[in-house]
């Protein structure tokens, strides 16, 4: 179900249906993260309004041969475009890319 199928006010009576509503559909900009540049600080974890920065143990080796046991990843199903990932990421790993649909 899409967020345009919700009932006018909003009400929802089932409970834990979230990632039932796929509200991502309608952002102009998405976040993609260079893995490379990415510190794995988590700054854009504690900042995303929607919690939709998810924590991997994937393990990703950058070009310069440095080997994370982690990494991360944007559900996009639930990502609106925001931008606060990429305007709180401290080494300018996550930028905005235009969304083609």
């Amino acid at each position: 179900m899409s967020w345009k199928e919700i009932p006018i006010g909003g009400i929802i009576v089932e409970a834990g249906n979230s990632v039932k509503r796929k509200t991502g559909d309608w952002r102009v900009f998405k976040p993609v993260i260079d893995q490379d540049k990415c510190t794995r600080c988590l700054i854009c974890w504690m900042y995303c309004p929607d919690g939709v920065i998810e924590i991997r143990d994937i393990s990703y080796k950058t070009s310069t041969g440095r080997l994370w046991t982690t990494t991360l990843e944007i559900n996009y199903d639930h990502c609106k475009g925001c931008a606060i990932c990429a305007e709180e990421c401290p080494v300018n790993a996550i930028e905005l890319v235009e969304e083609v649909k």
